[in-house]
């Protein structure tokens, strides 16, 4: 088949695919050999909502090149694709929908009627990175594509839950979480952005109760004293004076001298009305730092999570300040009562977490307000009552929640937890003892560090898209009968014309217990047969659905319906909230192999064997998949762990739209096609390594894959067609022979590389190889033979550069898999496509160690007469004349046998001996002997000297500005980090031009 001038990507590439998709290449098995080892890869599932970006375009290419990579080596190769629910994200996009839509809102049309509204979004825009994907040339098994929320996968999610349940591993507490007041849930870590801000600093007072003074004395580092004055207040620095009102202590470290007198002393809020303004005591504690702000701490207990610890280890009340919109609070006790209450358990009352829960600090005046229309109005009072003592401006990191960019707030929730510290240890022990590998050993690490340390995992949201948590909620009362006289006699006495009591007096034998409890089952009906165990069957049950928080308030929301065939029935109310998407991607190995049914996938592809990911998830994912398998399956999810760093713009700045410097992907897909920005992510995966990213580095690749094409092209102009008998240990041409041993050593380098994750290395080796051997050298090399009149030596040419041509192929396959698929079907009729080609085996003795030091002798001696030429500026197209001054018989060999390449390569016009070298001539050593240009008469010596020297001149300016500005330690410390690298790297730049012109200056001195 004829070729065309060029790929075109644009159209080749949609055609190829579905190509591969019609036969079904990427079938999990398909190509692999009788008895295959298994070789499985989970990717890390995109979300529903997701569009591709530059952070999923790398991650995805390393997948897809060990994928290939496996499967053309007979592996049976499983990349088992499929998308997260993404619960927050795509409740988000379903709203925005309904709201520009006009159609009712989701609390208008409630939770059924709004989740099948999110399933019919799911279906029209859920297979947007799917198609994304695709463009890459991921080779995923589409057939088997996941999702999070399919029957199957669902169905285990809820198993898992109920295991854990039933072991005490899951269990419903209250804690510090991260909340969203714009869709009012808790949200995860990974899920809050830190933003530098303008904001401001509060400095308050806060009095000692009673009036009370003490001396207050600050030092400097040598003791001396700076400050000695009495004072009746302890000084307080805060970014949110709103939260003051919810103060449980002030906190100092116990080593600061400054406040050892007032330690256990009370201090006042100096906020509220004064008749009750409260009083809480000065602690000590580790966590205040004694030389930052003040040195003294107001604790918040249940709004800072830093306070929180403190609260948790000194028992200090956590007062909740706020509701789940982040207004101050309305409900509880009026102010008053609550304050009173609130001064008993700092004088040292006993309390509870229920009970201080129903306290409510919040003063009157303020009830109701937004936090931060409350803020202003808590410093305007306090500055009012001249107890502020200064606000400084200063930049602050804000917290805002990632998807609806509202700043977060640290707030006292009631969820569902996994006991995490449980379930982290045989974690942890699979790393520590080899059985899972994580790299860079930086990742490991931090592991460690995290899984030592872990907290109990919050897995609840306050979402309704999502696995709804199967737990469920019952209010029974012990007698029915008696329940029926009840509600009889109530209605009588208060309904009956009879004027109502100010007591109901409910008579003794009318009196009954009502038993309330939760279950925890996948299923309603599954749920009413535990409930069964407990009780007699004297009742029918209904699923009685909650929309709000009645769901799990035991006692509330209870319904008893009306008798039916002398039954009465029973509603089970179910947790409202869903499961963080964390808890179902955590089982994404098992529950897209089939668990809990012992499926052929789950026996054959489960362990996995390696995960690509980034080490921002190594936590929120890796680590939740290590301990959910586990503790589900007693087996780790993979053997090895490859993390890599975030992709960064070529001067190592992270991509931001503010910065305007983000990269997408699909435009460079776009521009320079598939292959070109996989070989460009392939390339930069070092191990651990940056990752920095220019369009010019995609835009090289491009021409790289040109290279190959016009290569390729080459070898169909001088009718180079594959011959399948074709055996390479048996061409008799030393430069056929050099060529064979260098495939060789290119597949044995490009091997050793993938099986140690050094993507880098192997995208180095295939380039090395095809652009640096196959197209600079063997196709230049070969022009000598194709225009001779040797007809032996050009059949055997044409045989190995079509085999040469074909292993090039193979190689660049995993990487570059479309351009390397259309050659491979345009360059002759094949059995099968190149994605299924089997990997070939080369043995090393396939490399002739005297053809390798042949052919590289020819090499060097090209290399020294074209470097000398360019050093001192010999025109491109002029032919020079050659001196032979002495050279032994390996090289005289050498020499014959490549003698019209060499002068073609060179430009060399004769070649003629001389023991004695004229003057102005410039040697050239190679091995065995010594040749020489004489360039007195071609060049203009005088010339060229001035042109050097005045060209190191300028070179030396710049070099003494760039070692001016790295020397400077306020240039490194004060420049951004991306400036201070490019800056390094123009340095190394200019050094290396700076040693080429001097070796040209001494060959000029050479010459004369």
């Amino acid at each position: 088949m004829a070729m065309e001038k060029t790929f075109d990507a644009a159209s080749a590439e949609a055609r190829i695919f579905k190509a591969w998709e019609d036969t079904h290449a990427f079938a999990a098995g398909a190509n692999a050999k009788p008895d295959a080892e298994s070789f499985c890869i989970m990717i890390p599932p995109p979300n529903v909502t997701g569009a591709l970006h530059i952070g999923h375009a790398f991650n995805n290419t390393l997948q897809d090149v060990l994928v290939r990579w496996h499967r053309m080596r007979g592996f049976d190769t499983l990349w088992q694709p499929g998308q997260d629910h993404a619960g927050i994200a795509t409740q988000l996009q379903v709203e925005k929908m309904l709201a520009e839509q006009q159609l009712p809102s989701r609390a208008e049309m409630g939770r059924e009627a709004f989740i099948e509204k999110v399933w019919e979004w799911k279906e029209k825009y859920g297979s947007t990175i799917v198609n994304q994907l695709k463009r890459l040339g991921a080779s995923c098994d589409w057939d088997r594509n996941a999702f999070t929320m399919d029957e199957v996968f669902h169905d285990a999610v809820l198993k898992v839950f109920v295991d854990l349940y039933n072991k005490d591993l899951i269990y419903r507490g209250s804690r510090l979480v991260n909340w969203d007041p714009h869709f009012e849930t808790a949200i995860s870590d990974l899920e809050v952005e830190n933003i530098e801000i303008d904001g401001h600093m509060w400095h308050f007072k806060y009095p000692l109760a009673g009036g009370a003074e003490y001396e207050y004395v600050e030092k400097d580092e040598d003791g001396n004293v700076t400050l000695r004055e009495m004072r009746n207040y302890i000084s307080i620095a805060t970014t949110r004076p709103e939260t003051m009102l919810g103060d449980g202590a002030v906190a100092v470290h116990p080593d600061d001298e400054r406040y050892a007198p007032i330690v256990g002393q009370l201090c006042e809020i100096p906020v509220g009305p004064r008749e009750h303004r409260r009083l809480i005591p000065i602690i000590t504690d580790e966590y205040p730092v004694m030389d930052f702000g003040s040195g003294a701490v107001k604790i918040t207990g249940a709004h800072d999570l830093n306070d929180y610890g403190v609260a948790k280890r000194n028992n200090i009340p956590l007062y909740r300040l706020m509701d789940t919109r982040a207004q101050m609070r309305v409900d509880g006790a009026d102010y008053a009562a609550s304050a009173t209450r609130a001064k008993q358990i700092a004088q040292g009352s006993d309390f509870t977490i229920a009970e201080v829960d129903q306290i409510n600090l919040i003063p009157d005046a303020y009830r109701g307000m937004d936090r931060f229309d409350a803020r202003k109005a808590v410093v305007a009072d306090i500055d009012a009552e001249g107890l502020m003592i200064m606000v400084e401006d200063k930049k602050i990191m804000q917290p805002f929640c990632d998807r609806s960019k509202v700043v977060m707030e640290p707030m006292l929730t009631d969820q569902w937890y996994v006991d995490a510290a449980k379930l982290a240890v045989p974690a942890l022990d699979a790393v520590k003892d080899g059985t899972v590998t994580i790299m860079p050993d930086s990742g490991k690490k931090v592991y460690y560090h995290w899984m030592e340390n872990i907290e109990p995992w919050c897995i609840s949201r306050q979402l309704w898209w999502g696995h709804q948590i199967p737990v469920w909620y019952y209010t029974i009362p012990e007698n029915f009968e008696k329940l029926d006289a009840q509600i009889a006699w109530t209605e009588k006495t208060f309904y009956g014309g009879t004027p109502p009591t100010t007591k109901a007096n409910i008579p003794k034998n009318l009196q009954f217990t009502w038993h309330e409890g939760q279950v925890c089952a996948p299923s309603f009906e599954e749920a009413v047969d535990l409930i069964r165990e407990q009780f007699p069957d004297n009742c029918d049950f209904y699923e009685q659905q909650i929309e709000g928080n009645m769901g799990r308030e035991s006692g509330v929301g209870a319904s008893i319906g009306k008798i039916t065939n002398g039954r009465r029935s029973v509603g089970l109310r179910r947790d409202v909230d869903v499961l963080d998407t964390w808890f179902s991607s955590g089982l994404w190995p098992i529950g897209t192999l089939g668990w809990p049914e012992d499926t052929p996938e789950m026996a054959k592809y489960f362990p996995t064997s390696t995960l690509i990911t980034g080490q921002d998830i190594l936590f929120f994912w890796v680590a939740r998949m290590m301990m959910m398998q586990l503790e589900v399956t007693g087996q780790v999810p993979f053997d090895t762990v490859y993390l890599h760093q975030l992709v960064r713009d070529e001067k190592g700045v992270k991509m931001s739209k503010t910065l305007g410097n983000v990269i997408d992907p699909l435009d460079m897909i776009d521009e320079y096609g598939a292959d070109a920005v996989r070989f460009t992510m392939t390339q930069m995966a070092s191990i651990g390594g940056s990752l920095k990213l220019s369009t010019e580095r995609v835009e090289g690749y491009r021409n790289f894959g040109t290279k190959l094409w016009n290569a390729t092209s080459f070898a169909q102009y001088n009718e180079c067609v594959p011959d399948p008998d074709f055996d390479p240990s048996k061409v008799a041409l030393s430069l056929n022979k050099w060529m064979v041993g260098e495939a060789a050593k290119a597949f044995e380098t490009y091997n050793k590389a993938l099986a140690a994750y050094r993507f880098n290395d192997a995208a180095n080796a295939a380039y090395v190889f095809v652009r640096g051997v196959l197209c600079d050298r063997y196709l230049e090399f070969t022009k000598p033979i194709f225009f001779s009149d040797d007809a032996a030596a050009i059949a055997e040419t044409r045989a190995t550069m079509a085999w040469i041509i074909d292993h090039s192929l193979i190689l660049l396959h995993p990487i570059m898999p479309f351009i390397t698929e259309e050659l491979w079907g345009t360059i002759a009729a094949r059995d099968n496509m190149l994605v299924h080609q089997d990997w070939p085996e080369l043995s090393m003795d396939l490399v002739d160690a005297d053809a390798d030091r042949e052919i590289n002798w020819v090499i060097s001696l090209i290399d020294s007469i074209r470097s000398v030429r360019s050093e001192v500026n010999v025109p491109a197209g002029a032919k020079v004349p050659m001196l032979l001054q002495q050279l032994n018989d390996v090289g005289r060999t050498a020499w014959a046998n490549n003698e019209a390449l060499i002068m073609r390569m060179a430009r060399i016009e004769s070649l003629t001996e001389a023991t004695d070298l004229p003057k102005g001539a410039v040697t050239i050593a190679v091995d065995g002997g010594t040749f020489a240009l004489p360039l007195a008469d071609i060049i203009d010596v005088s010339a060229e000297k001035e042109r050097l020297e005045k060209t190191l001149g300028k070179l030396a300016k710049d070099l003494g500005g760039l070692r001016g500005r790295l020397n400077n330690p306020k240039f490194a410390q004060s420049a951004p980090e991306a400036v201070v690298t490019e800056t390094r790297e123009l340095l190394a730049q200019k050094e290396e031009e700076e040693a080429k012109l001097k070796a040209a200056m001494q060959r000029l001195a050479e010459i004369g």
